[in-house]
């Protein structure tokens, strides 16, 4: 798939998912882009109109406040939400 294909290329797989360092803990972060990854959410919008053609939904979540940061590079965090981050 050319969109899965793009994102392999193009984003970077988070090296954690949780706060804790035990390596059995429980992975709980969300990945959010950052406001400033244009280019990677003109792609996640044309990977959310395909699977919509699909019948798969889709929510795109907006927040300012997306938790504890686990993980961060230039077009993402990946953050434990807060009790009031949308989810």
């Amino acid at each position: 798939m050319e969109l899965r294909d793009w994102f392999r290329h193009h984003l970077k797989q988070p090296s954690s998912f949780a706060r804790a360092a035990r390596p059995h803990a429980k992975k709980v972060a969300l990945s959010w882009f950052k406001d400033s990854a244009v280019e990677h959410i003109r792609q996640m919008r044309r990977m959310s109109a395909l699977l919509a053609e699909h019948d798969v939904p889709v929510d795109v979540l907006k927040t300012k406040r997306p938790g504890y940061i686990v993980y961060e590079d230039e077009h993402q965090v990946a953050a434990e939400p807060f009790s009031d981050t949308p989810t």
